[in-house]
C-alpha cells in the first residue's frame, strides 16, 4: 500500500504556508513567548505536525486493514449480475405451421392387428408392400406420397381410412378423400365400400359419397352456409345433368344455360358501356379477318404457279359462288354493300364481293361445305371448291387489306347479327388469343382466359391491369374487354334468383387473401377437412392450394374446442401424386406444390414415401417412358420397378405415321382377345384413323358395355386407365407461344427467376410428361406412330426426339 502525506488542518500548517497576516502574528507572538522562555516555538510546531502525520498514517493503515476484511466478508453476500443480452431487441418468431406438433397414436399392437387382418381378409395380390405400409402408418401431421404409374395407391388410401376409423376410432365425418374426376371418384367409392364391408363396417353409397369428394363439392356447402346464399348455384353446374358433387374441373364445354347468361351480360354491356362497345368493333374485324399464311407455306408455293390462270377465271367464279349464296337465301347481307372491288394479288387482279363500312373491311364469299364438293363451272378443269381453295390461299398469303372471308351460309347469319348490333345472341364472331391452338367464339375465349387467370389464384381485372401488350396487338383490346366483361358477369350472376357463382370465385372467397371469411363457418363445415387425403395432387392449381392452406390454418386456430368429445383430434394432410403425370398446366395446374411439398405446406414433421413398384407394366415400358420424361425437372430419386408376375419384355415400337398399318396391327391385338387403347392428340386425328379401325369399332360397340375392349381417347383423358396394347397417334409437342400466359405465370410466382417465358418453358416439360402418361397406360405392348413435323412445328421441341433406338426398351422403325 503506497503512503501519501495527509492534508493538515489550517491551524497546523507550517508557518511558511500560513497566510501573510497569520504569519506575521505568529512570528511576533512566537518570538515574544520564546524570549519569555514560555515555549520553544519551532519544536512545538514541528512536534505537533509530526505527531499529526504519524497518527494519520497509522489510522489509515489500520482503517484500510480492517475495512478490507469487512468489505470482503460483505462482498460474499452480494449477487453478481452480468448482462449478456444484445443491445438490439429481438422480436418473437412466427409459427407458420399449418398443424399442431402431434403424432398419430399408433402402437406396435395396432400395427400388428391390422397387418394380420389384411393378410387374412385381402387376396395375395392386394397385400401392401413395405413402402405402402409406410404410407398407411404415417404418424406425422403431413405426408407426401410419390406414387408412379401403376403403383397401387388406391388400395393403400382405403387402408389408411380403415386404420383411422376402425383401429383408432376417428370419425368418418372428420375425413375427406379428394379425387379429380367423376370416374375416379366412383371407382374409389366402390373400393371403399368393398373393403369396409370386409371389416364388418359396411357403408351405404351415401356415406361413402360424403367422404370421397371433389374439391368443388366441399367448397359449395361453405358458401351456401352464408346468409342469402342458401340456394346458391354453381355456374359450371347449370343444367349440366349431374350432381354438384360430381363436377369435373377439366370439362371446359359451355352449355346452353351458361351461354344464355354470357349473352345476356354481353348484350347489356354492349348497350350501356361505351368503352366496351368501342373495344368490340376492332376485335370483330380482327376475329372475322382472313388469317394470314406465310409465303413459304407449301400450299402457297404450290398455288402461286397458277396465280395468273386463277385471276383470268375469277370473275366467273365470283358469279357462280354468288348465285349459290343467293339461292341459299344467304346473300345479300344487310350491312354489307355488294361491291365488286378489284384487289391486286401477287401482280394479278382478283375480286371481292362486298364492303363493310362499319369495319372498313372487304368481304369474299366462300364455298359452303354443305354444297356438292364435285360441282364445277362449265368447261372448267377444277371443281368450284378447288378453284375457291386456290383463291383463298393466294388471298391469305398476299392480301394485306382488311378482308373477311365468309366460309358458310351459317356464318352469314352471325355476321348479320353482328352488323345489326343484335347482341342478344352474343358477339357473333370467333377470336383467337395468341398462344391458343384454335379460334373460338369470343365469349368462350373470355371464359377460358378468365378461368386460367383465376386458377393461378389471381383476380382477373387486377391481373389485366398489370399486363402489357404492343400498341397494335389486338390482344391488348381483348384483355381490356375481358376485364370489363368479367366483373359485369360476376355481378350479373349474383343478381340472379337464386344467385349464381363460379367455383373459382367460391375458392377465392375462402382463400389466403380473405381468411376472415373462414371465421364465419361452423365447426361441422370445417371438420371434414381435418384429415384431408388428396389423390392426383400434382394437378392442383394455386387457387386450390390457397384454399387448402387457409382452411388448415383456420382448423388449427380453433384449437381443441373444435374436437371436444370426438376421437379425431388435430388435423393432418396426406397427398398422393406423381409429378411425372402433371399434364394440366394449360388449365393453370402446376406440379410445383407437390415437388416443394415441405415448403408449401409447413409442418412440424413430414413423412415422405416413395412408391416405386409398378404393378401394371413390364420393365421395358417403364424404362422407355422414364427415359423420355427424365429431361423434365422432377423429384429426385425416382426409378420404378416392375412388380408382380413377370411379363415378356417387348420394346416400345416407334414408327412413321401410317394410319392403315396402325389399323391392321390394332385389329391383330383385338382379335387375340386383348384390351386396346387408341390415344390421339387431336380430334382431327381421330377422324382420320376412323376408316382404318371401323371394323373393330363396329364389332366392339355391338358387345355389352362391360365386355368392350376398345377405347378411343385423348392422351389427357386416359389417365388412370390401362390396356394390354396401347396405340399412340401423334407426337407430343408444344407448338405455340403464349404472351399473356407467360405474364400471368410470372404474377403467380411460377417458373424460375429471370425466365421471361415461364409458361412456355413449363409446357415444353409438360409434353414430355404427356408422352410418359401415354406410354405407361400399356401393360404389354405400346406402338407410337409419329408424323414428320412441318412448318413452324419443325422448329419446336417434341417428345419423340428423346427416343433412343440404341436402348433395348425402344425399337425405332423411323428412317
Amino acid at each position: 500500500m503506497s503512503q501519501q502525506k495527509p492534508d493538515l488542518p489550517p491551524e497546523l500548517l507550517p508557518l511558511a504556508q500560513m497566510p501573510l497576516f497569520k504569519r506575521l502574528a505568529a512570528r511576533l507572538f512566537g518570538h515574544g513567548l520564546t524570549r519569555l522562555r514560555a515555549q520553544h516555538r519551532f519544536s512545538w510546531l514541528h512536534g505537533q505536525a509530526d505527531g499529526f502525520r504519524s497518527g494519520h498514517e497509522a489510522g489509515v493503515e489500520y482503517g484500510y486493514r480492517e475495512g478490507k476484511a469487512d468489505g470482503i466478508e460483505e462482498g460474499r453476500q452480494v449477487l453478481l449480475i452480468r448482462d449478456f443480452r444484445p443491445d438490439a431487441h429481438t422480436a418473437p418468431g412466427i409459427d407458420d405451421s399449418l398443424f399442431d406438433d402431434w403424432r398419430l397414436p399408433l402402437t406396435a399392437d395396432i400395427k400388428k392387428r391390422i397387418k394380420a387382418d389384411v393378410a387374412r381378409l385381402l387376396p395375395p395380390h392386394a397385400q401392401p408392400s413395405t413402402a405402402q405400409w409406410k404410407m398407411i402408418f404415417s404418424e406425422t401431421p403431413s405426408t407426401s406420397v410419390i406414387a408412379g404409374a401403376g403403383a397401387g395407391k388406391s388400395t393403400s388410401l382405403v387402408l389408411r381410412i380403415l386404420l383411422l376409423t376402425h383401429y383408432l376410432g376417428f370419425e368418418l365425418s372428420s375425413m375427406t378423400v379428394v379425387t379429380f374426376t367423376r370416374e375416379s371418384r366412383q371407382d374409389f367409392i366402390r373400393k371403399l365400400m368393398e373393403i369396409m364391408s370386409l371389416w364388418g363396417q359396411p357403408l351405404d353409397a351415401k356415406e361413402a359419397q360424403a367422404v370421397v369428394r371433389t374439391f368443388h363439392s366441399r367448397i359449395l356447402p361453405m358458401v351456401r352456409s352464408l346468409p342469402g346464399f342458401e340456394r346458391l348455384q354453381a355456374f359450371e353446374n347449370l343444367k349440366a345433368g349431374f350432381d354438384d358433387a360430381d363436377s369435373n374441373p377439366f370439362d371446359l364445354r359451355i352449355n346452353d344455360a351458361q351461354r344464355q347468361h354470357l349473352n345476356a351480360c354481353y348484350q347489356r354491356l354492349h348497350r350501356q358501356h361505351p368503352r366496351f362497345r368501342e373495344l368490340i368493333a376492332p376485335l370483330a374485324r380482327h376475329g372475322l379477318q382472313l388469317k394470314e399464311l406465310e409465303r413459304d407455306h407449301p400450299d402457297v408455293q404450290k398455288r402461286m404457279a397458277v396465280t395468273e390462270l386463277a385471276a383470268q377465271r375469277d370473275e366467273e367464279l365470283c358469279d357462280f359462288i354468288e348465285d349459290l349464296w343467293f339461292r341459299a337465301g344467304a346473300w345479300p347481307i344487310k350491312g354489307i354493300e355488294p361491291n365488286r372491288q378489284t384487289v391486286e394479288i401477287n401482280g394479278a387482279h382478283f375480286h371481292c364481293h362486298g364492303y363493310i363500312a362499319e369495319l372498313d373491311a372487304w368481304v369474299v364469299l366462300g364455298f359452303d361445305p354443305r354444297e356438292n364438293p364435285q360441282v364445277s363451272r362449265p368447261n372448267a378443269k377444277l371443281s368450284v371448291r378447288a378453284e375457291w381453295a386456290v383463291k383463298r390461299t393466294l388471298f391469305q398469303a398476299f392480301c394485306r387489306k382488311p378482308l373477311i372471308w365468309l366460309d358458310s351460309y351459317e356464318s352469314s347469319k352471325r355476321m348479320l347479327s353482328c352488323l345489326a348490333d343484335d347482341a342478344s345472341a352474343g358477339p357473333g364472331f370467333d377470336y383467337k388469343v395468341k398462344g391458343e391452338l384454335t379460334s373460338a367464339p369470343l365469349l368462350d375465349c373470355f371464359v377460358t382466359a378468365a378461368g386460367f387467370i383465376e386458377n393461378l389464384g389471381l383476380d382477373v381485372p387486377s391481373a389485366v391491369g398489370r399486363m402489357s401488350f404492343a400498341k397494335d396487338d389486338p390482344d391488348r383490346l381483348f384483355f381490356e374487354a375481358l376485364s370489363i366483361f368479367w366483373k359485369a358477369l360476376e355481378d350479373h350472376l349474383l343478381d340472379q334468383k337464386p344467385p349464381i357463382m363460379t367455383y373459382n370465385r367460391m375458392f377465392s372467397l375462402f382463400g389466403e387473401n380473405t381468411p376472415e371469411n373462414l371465421k364465419l363457418l361452423s365447426d361441422p363445415l370445417l371438420r371434414p377437412l381435418s384429415h384431408l387425403m388428396i389423390d392426383e395432387f400434382q394437378d392442383v392449381s394455386p387457387q386450390i392450394v390457397g384454399w387448402i392452406r387457409a382452411s388448415l390454418r383456420e382448423i388449427r386456430s380453433r384449437g381443441p374446442a373444435m374436437h371436444v368429445g370426438r376421437g379425431a383430434q388435430y388435423s393432418s394432410l396426406l397427398c398422393v401424386g406423381d409429378d411425372w403425370q402433371s399434364i394440366y398446366g394449360w388449365r393453370g395446374s402446376s406440379p410445383k406444390y407437390f415437388m416443394a411439398f415441405d415448403q408449401e405446406f409447413p409442418s412440424p414433421s413430414t413423412t415422405r414415401v416413395m412408391l416405386s413398384e409398378n404393378y401394371r407394366s413390364h420393365q421395358h415400358i417403364i424404362d422407355a417412358a422414364e427415359h423420355i420424361v427424365r429431361a423434365a425437372p422432377s423429384i429426385p430419386g425416382k426409378k420404378a420397378k416392375a412388380s408382380g408376375a413377370p411379363k415378356a419384355l417387348v420394346p416400345v415400337n416407334v414408327l412413321e405415321r401410317d394410319d392403315a398399318a396402325l389399323g391392321r396391327r390394332l385389329l391383330e391385338h383385338y382379335q387375340r382377345g386383348e384390351t386396346v387403347l387408341m390415344l390421339y392428340r387431336k380430334s382431327s386425328d381421330k377422324l382420320l384413323i376412323q376408316e382404318h379401325i371401323q371394323s373393330v369399332v363396329n364389332l366392339d360397340s355391338s358387345l355389352p358395355a362391360d365386355s368392350r375392349r376398345l377405347k378411343q381417347l385423348t392422351f389427357h383423358s386416359a389417365k388412370g386407365l390401362q390396356a394390354d396394347a396401347v396405340f399412340l397417334l401423334g407426337d407430343c409437342q408444344h407448338v405455340t407461344r403464349s404472351p399473356y400466359k407467360n405474364q400471368v405465370y410470372r404474377m403467380a410466382g411460377l417458373g424460375k427467376d429471370g425466365d421471361n417465358e415461364p409458361y412456355d418453358t413449363a409446357q415444353k416439360d409438360e409434353v414430355l410428361r404427356l408422352a410418359y402418361v401415354g406410354i405407361t397406360r400399356a401393360v404389354s405392348h405400346c406402338y407410337w406412330y409419329v408424323e414428320k413435323p412441318e412448318g413452324q412445328a419443325a422448329n419446336m421441341p417434341r417428345a419423340s426426339e428423346r427416343v433412343d433406338g440404341k436402348k433395348a426398351f425402344f425399337d425405332d422403325h423411323r428412317h
